[in-house]
């Protein structure tokens, strides 16, 4: 190379040119020929060796390759080629020009420092790769982690790079940002917030990709689809997504429904409603009819024993309701309720049942049902709870027994009517049904329930009730 160039530098003195021109003449092909090296290194790297890399990657067997050719990670170090050249015939060819040759070998050492950096991005980006086909980075963040990495070597790669341009050492420059460390510690405060709450979420298994979470403050209801340095990102039910802060779901509170689907089941809790008025003393009658009922044979006869034994030895007087125990339509309609759930084949039979009386309120006696379902996914779960409830409100007839509703515009309507129209046993009843204020009031009563709603005709019900109460207390 060497006496070729020297060739080439004694060809340009013999055209006669002066010596400056001569000199600017043989740095111009010095770097011509540099670059046309650089050039034909790049086209090898490129189009022989990488092609041939790629080729040999898809016909092993193993996988850790091809994630690494997926990533970019050969096609960038194959950018190394040129730079290496350069740094290798570059003081052969630019000897004779110390000054440009230490211009020419800070751009490379900037060069190879990004190509060094972004190969090992590209490194990165394939263990990352390789992690989500294994299954691996549903169990642990590790996007977290991989931009963990990347933050500091981009940082190293800064301070090499600003070496190089000040001609000064490292450690220098590392001296110098020790004045700057409160601003940078302001600048990248939430990615050093979010790398610490990355392994902590890590660490303590808080979130993995997949995860339902809930968390009310963020507004996010939904699974969890990505986690990195700095957000989690949750996908809602109505297919929106929400950005959490890493640091707020170490901070703040959620709830993850990760440990319901790995204990497989689901709750049921869900209550009817039964009117108190319907609730009374079973008769023999009864008794007799429920005793066909397959799933209630057992627990009268042992129920019925158990009362007759406890009323024999208190001695009883049981001609008298209040004395005594008995069996109530409630009670057993309650047992009739556990047995059909101890046998239903969608019930987790390992986990808490609990068929129980809640408090009397307004609405009724709330008959809460507290099961969890041996499947989790939605949709069946829906099903299951649905079929259950479906069977408990068509039997409960069975047991005399009424669920509690709030009155309807029909039932108020049918009320009004038998008012107005129904007639009475009582005398006067001609006379009421004869009143024209009520039958106006009534009449008026349904044309407002067409024209104005359920609200207005009640309202005229409530005047048309007004007008027969004189006449009721006569």
């Amino acid at each position: 190379m060497e006496t070729w160039l020297n060739g080439l530098h004694a060809w340009i003195s013999g055209l006669g040119l002066s010596a400056e021109r001569v000199e600017l003449a043989s740095l111009a092909v010095n770097l011509g020929v540099l670059l046309v090296l650089a050039f034909v290194a790049n086209f090898i790297a490129k189009q022989l060796i990488l092609r041939g890399v790629a080729a040999t990657v898809r016909r092993t067997p193993v996988k850790w390759d091809d994630a690494l050719l997926e990533a970019h990670f050969f096609s960038r170090l194959s950018h190394l080629a040129p730079a290496m050249v350069i740094n290798a015939f570059g003081s052969q060819v630019l000897g004779a020009t110390p000054e440009v040759l230490a211009v020419v070998n800070a751009v490379v050492n900037i060069y190879l420092t990004v190509i060094w950096v972004i190969v090992f991005f590209a490194f990165l980006d394939g263990l990352h790769l390789l992690a989500r086909r294994s299954g691996r980075a549903d169990r642990t963040p590790i996007k977290g982690f991989v931009q963990a990495f990347k933050l500091v070597a981009a940082v190293v790669a800064l301070i090499l790079v600003l070496a190089t341009i000040l001609n000064k050492s490292p450690v220098y420059i590392l001296g110098g940002m020790g004045a700057l460390t409160a601003v940078l510690l302001l600048v990248f405060k939430d990615a050093i917030l979010g790398f610490v709450a990355g392994i902590m979420i890590s660490v303590n298994e808080m979130v993995r990709m997949g995860d339902w979470i809930e968390m009310p403050k963020a507004g996010a209801d939904g699974d969890v689809i990505d986690v990195s340095l700095t957000t989690v990102k949750v996908q809602n039910w109505d297919k929106t997504i929400t950005t959490i802060p890493s640091y707020d779901l170490i901070s703040g509170s959620f709830k993850n429904w990760r440990g319901m689907f790995e204990s497989g089941g689901r709750r049921i809790k869900r209550a009817l409603y039964i009117d108190m008025h319907s609730v009374r003393f079973a008769d023999e009658a009864m008794i007799e009819q429920w005793r066909r009922i397959d799933l209630l044979k057992g627990y009268l006869d042992e129920k019925q024993a158990e009362i007759d034994r406890d009323n024999s030895q208190r001695g009883t007087d049981l001609t008298i309701l209040g004395n005594g125990r008995r069996i109530t339509n409630f009670g057993t309609f309650r047992a009739y309720c556990v047995a059909y759930l101890r046998q239903h084949p969608r019930i987790n039979q390992g986990m808490t049942m609990l068929v129980r009386q809640l408090s009397p309120g307004e609405h009724g006696i709330p008959l809460e049902l507290y099961v969890f379902t041996n499947d989790t996914r939605w949709a069946v779960y829906e099903d299951i709870q649905a079929d259950i409830f479906d069977h408990l409100l068509a039997v409960i007839d069975q047991f005399q027994l009424s669920v509690f509703q709030q009155p309807s515009g029909g039932d108020l309507q049918s009320a009004v009517r038998q008012l107005v129209g129904g007639g009475s046993s009582s005398g006067g009843s001609a006379e009421r049904i004869a009143s024209p204020r009520a039958a106006a009031l009534h009449a008026a009563a349904q044309r407002s329930e067409v024209l104005g709603g359920p609200r207005a005709g009640a309202t005229l019900r409530a005047d048309s009730e007004a007008e027969l109460e004189p006449r009721d207390a006569k």
